[in-house]
């Protein structure tokens, strides 16, 4: 390990929401020198490894009755509320908007933390919905988010280097500069942590096959007539329809979720049952001129289209991991910790600075105490 007086060296294998989160909390405790190794960046073109610039994203809670998952989606909320505070650095990320939800399980979101949030009464329910909610929450323009994480760690110090990691003994015995420089870096890696999504499933020394992927196609129109949130679900069928409206105008519009369905590209006919579902959710989504003359169709949505695409959501049977697994440092070196954060689903977003905050507990106890550690 590096001496104590100086900065330890900490490597983080992912820069999707959670590796780049993760990455920011620990650089920001101070007292660590953090780069990230990743094979697909913010600022790259979209492209299906790199599920997190998919996401539509809002800020509601899956976690219901689970209390440690909405301690940690709690966290995550209060500090994307800072951030979306007008005038803040990161404001142009977000949107607070007003949020509807309607769910046809008659299920308790347990959200009555949310700001203004109001149980609807039955006689305001669409059909089909046994319970509905609203109240006001942010919604996430992904691609300025994760620039503006990127930045963020750009700024303070970080590093980042762009490489396919076959195996964590590549990052142990050879540091960053391994990929950088075709050599090894002269300091040793005092620990990794593992954000790398679905990538976890196939990178050598963890090959977690409880990771699979969730397909969930979406629809981006412009629309910035809309400034407001809807979504009807039913949890248990996996039937999710939500429209999603960003601070530049634009809305997302969804959505699926399919297990193991490893399908790259939109399917056109999927594209048309969105748009289908998300009239019926939200006749709004018509530009208003249209409206003013006649019931709309999805035809009148077409040409609103921007894009259409999809993501791998890298939900993991058990969900999220975090934990910490001792490897064998390179030579002369003893144990280095890995401290594992991914699983994390179609959660991410709601999710990151509270799994975050645990991960740079489980490092820095790991860090403190590692003759303890060494039998586990």
């Amino acid at each position: 390990m590096s001496s104590p007086n100086e900065p330890k060296n900490i490597v983080v294998i992912g820069a999707g929401v959670v590796g780049l989160t993760t990455a920011l909390k620990i650089q920001e405790r101070r007292g660590y020198k953090v780069t990230i190794i990743a094979e697909t960046f913010p600022t790259d073109p979209k492209n299906i490894k790199y599920t997190s610039i998919w996401a539509g994203a809002h800020h509601v809670s899956h976690a219901a009755q689970d209390a440690a998952m909405m301690a940690i989606d709690r966290e995550t909320f209060d500090v994307m509320w800072e951030l979306s505070a007008p005038g803040g650095a990161a404001e142009h990320c977000f949107y607070r908007i007003p949020q509807t939800d309607y769910m046809l399980d008659g299920r308790d979101e347990c959200l009555d933390w949310m700001p203004d949030f109001k149980k609807l009464p039955e006689d305001s329910l669409i059909p089909g919905a046994l319970v509905g909610t609203s109240f006001t929450t942010v919604t996430i323009d992904t691609p300025q988010y994760l620039s503006y994480l990127l930045a963020r760690f750009l700024a303070r110090g970080g590093s980042i280097v762009r490489a396919a990691v076959q195996h964590i003994s590549q990052v142990i015995e050879g540091g960053p500069s391994l990929f950088r420089l075709g050599k090894a870096s002269s300091e040793p890696v005092d620990a990794l942590v593992i954000s790398s999504g679905l990538g976890a499933r196939t990178l050598g020394g963890v090959e977690d096959k409880d990771v699979y992927p969730v397909r969930g196609q979406v629809v981006l129109i412009r629309a910035p007539w809309i400034d407001f949130g809807r979504t009807v679900s039913h949890a248990e069928q996996g039937l999710w329809t939500y429209v999603i409206p960003r601070r530049c105008g634009d809305v997302i519009l969804g959505g699926t979720k399919v297990d193991n369905d490893w399908y790259p590209a939109a399917r056109p006919e999927t594209t048309t049952d969105i748009l289908e579902r998300c009239l019926a959710l939200c006749p709004e989504l018509i530009p208003p001129a249209i409206r003013a003359e006649r019931p709309g169709t999805i035809d009148d949505l077409r040409p609103l289209i921007l894009e259409e695409g999809c993501g791998f959501r890298p939900q993991r049977k058990g969900g999220i991991r975090l934990d910490v697994e001792w490897v064998q440092g390179r030579s002369g070196q003893e144990k280095v910790p890995m401290v594992f954060n991914y699983g994390h689903g179609g959660g991410g977003y709601q999710s990151s600075w509270g799994t975050a905050t645990i991960a740079l507990d489980l490092l820095e106890k790991a860090l403190a105490s590692p003759s303890e550690s060494f039998g586990k």
